[in-house]
């Protein structure tokens, strides 16, 4: 098993300092690389002049509240309220209770092979037995559709509280709901008084080649969800929505959702730099032209088929036995990718956004080196 000792940009080190080409960013996580220096200078300065202070949401804390602001000056006007927490479950957790007590409803429908995470809520939302065994029962009044699918959508009725959704399915491999699809569940669910929630835990802050994996389809969910990427490798996770719809989690009972390191200032503050440098640095228009040239240069009969937006790509091949092998492959010559929960017979590619072309290039010599090898 690797050790890993440092991190910088697009590479960790290992004991023995041999560099590895992450193109997988801790699932996702790293979007702006490893240690960058703006948000390393945030968590410094943010840690000298205060930690963790009371409970979320007691005081008003100067990170919570900048980083909360610089989110709703970027999202359309109904998502401007931010809730802080400490994971993308956490997200999930805090966005179900938030469905129950607006709608007043009691049932979800959540798509099949999605992932929202390991809690007993989030789990709820996972149709697949395979994780899930063991650690039932969970909660009851939970649907199932296909993702894609839109003569699914009529399962979707009135006794509905919220849809949950990643628009680009993760652990399912990357899959990329149509722009038919998306906005026949948005009309479906304003017909049902439904909200519709948006996981882009995975698929937020720029890795589908927009900053929101929503722009792609001009779709406004209800809620949406967001973690791995928007900390630059601090753990941080938030539900947002409009002020109308956050505003019954602050009365009956006066605290309606609660924890004690959410909106932590540190996680925020690196928060913030991670957004900034994003932004300023125009890093996101860049990602879709470098998803596409991992689409140009990985041509090989071994590979059945690359699905993905920007820098969220699954690359297929025949079983996971073969999947498994080149990832391993790879992962000793200096490349560092995995499969998905769902979808055990495609490779991972999801490395930082800031890879060059010539990191770019050289990962995919790399991968192809090592496919002609195991196939040999």
């Amino acid at each position: 098993m690797l050790e890993f000792v440092r991190a910088k940009g697009v590479y960790i080190y290992d004991s023995s300092d041999k560099k590895h080409l992450d193109l997988i960013a801790g699932i996702g996580v790293s979007n702006v690389g490893h240690c960058h220096a703006a948000v390393v200078k945030a968590i410094q300065d943010q840690a000298e002049t205060y930690m963790h202070l009371m409970v979320y949401g007691e005081y008003v804390q100067t990170p919570q509240v900048n980083f909360a602001k610089a989110l709703a000056d970027i999202l359309p006007e109904s998502l401007s309220c931010t809730y802080f927490l400490n994971s993308g479950t956490e997200a999930v957790e805090g966005a179900m209770k938030l469905a129950k007590r607006y709608t007043g409803r009691k049932g979800f429908t959540a798509c099949k092979n999605a992932y929202h995470g390991s809690t007993q809520g989030a789990e709820s939302l996972m149709e697949s037995d395979f994780y899930s065994s063991g650690y039932g029962p969970f909660l009851p009044h939970v649907s199932f559709i296909e993702h894609n699918n839109i003569a699914d959508l009529e399962k979707i009725t009135e006794v509905i509280a919220a849809v949950f959704i990643e628009p680009i399915q993760g652990e399912a491999g990357i899959r990329v709901a149509d722009l038919a699809y998306m906005q026949a569940l948005k009309a479906k669910c304003v017909e049902t008084g439904t909200l519709l929630i948006f996981d882009e835990i995975q698929s937020g802050f720029g890795r589908s080649g927009k900053m929101f994996a929503f722009e792609h389809y001009n779709v406004i969910p209800d809620v949406l969800l967001l973690a791995k990427g928007i900390g630059g490798g601090m753990p941080i996770g938030a539900f947002i929505s409009s002020l109308e719809i956050m505003s019954v989690l602050s009365h009956t009972p006066i605290l309606g959702h609660m924890t004690t390191f959410g909106g932590h200032p540190v996680c925020c503050a690196a928060g913030l730099a991670t957004l900034r440098t994003l932004v300023d640095n125009n890093i996101v228009d860049e990602v879709e032209e470098k998803g596409q040239l991992f689409k140009t240069l990985l041509k090989h009969t071994a590979i059945k088929e690359i699905r993905g937006k920007g820098l969220m790509l699954a690359v297929e091949f025949e079983n996971f036995e073969v999947n498994k092998k080149i990832i391993d492959a790879c992962i000793l010559d200096g490349v560092l990718s995995d499969w998905f929960l769902h979808c055990s017979n495609s490779m991972r590619i999801a490395p930082p956004l800031i890879i060059t072309k010539e990191e770019i290039e050289e990962a995919c010599s790399i991968i192809l080196k090592n496919i002609n090898l195991v196939l040999s």
